[in-house]
């Protein structure tokens, strides 16, 4: 049960931020963005990133937000989180998200942006050597999800499941 001593951070779409306990962290809107929670028990500290695209590369723009892409925002997460002294080797992640909210008549890969996203963070994450503790991916649906540093909890709200912990 989450405490009412706290503050829930909020995280927007293409964002990040970082909390500490009690305060809880939280983002809206993933459909076929992902949201990924990386944080130290522990030390009760989690920094979330809600990741729309999966490669900054293919952006034609060159103001870029780095918080909107997998390869740039988790990379930017880490290195906050070890600015609070977090070691990395000591992370540990939980995903949600990456749906395919739309049906497509063709097998077009660049549609797949859930799959893509889920993809991308994986990779990221295993370049960072970052674990994988738990992930709600995939599906046709839009999720809601918040996090307490203090029990590692992840909770996700659905439309169509309605609640979840993982």
């Amino acid at each position: 049960m989450i405490n009412n001593e706290h503050t829930i951070v909020k995280v927007g779409i293409a964002d990040l931020n970082i909390v500490s306990a009690p305060d809880c962290i939280r983002t809206t809107g993933l459909g076929s963005c992902v949201g990924v929670v990386l944080y130290n028990q522990p030390k009760q500290i989690a920094g979330m990133a809600h990741i729309m695209l999966p490669n900054s590369k293919l952006a034609k723009q060159t103001n870029l937000n780095l918080y909107k892409y997998a390869d740039t925002a988790i990379d930017i997460l880490v290195d906050q989180l070890c600015r609070k002294g977090l070691r990395k080797s000591s992370l540990q992640a939980k995903l949600a998200g990456g749906a395919q909210m739309f049906q497509f008549s063709s097998n077009n890969d660049m549609m797949r942006i859930g799959q893509r996203n889920i993809e991308a963070v994986l990779q990221k994450l295993a370049e960072h050597h970052i674990p994988v503790i738990a992930s709600d991916v995939g599906g046709n649906f839009g999720r809601t999800i918040e996090f307490d540093p203090a029990t590692a909890n992840l909770r996700i709200k659905t439309i169509t499941k309605g609640e979840e912990i993982i």
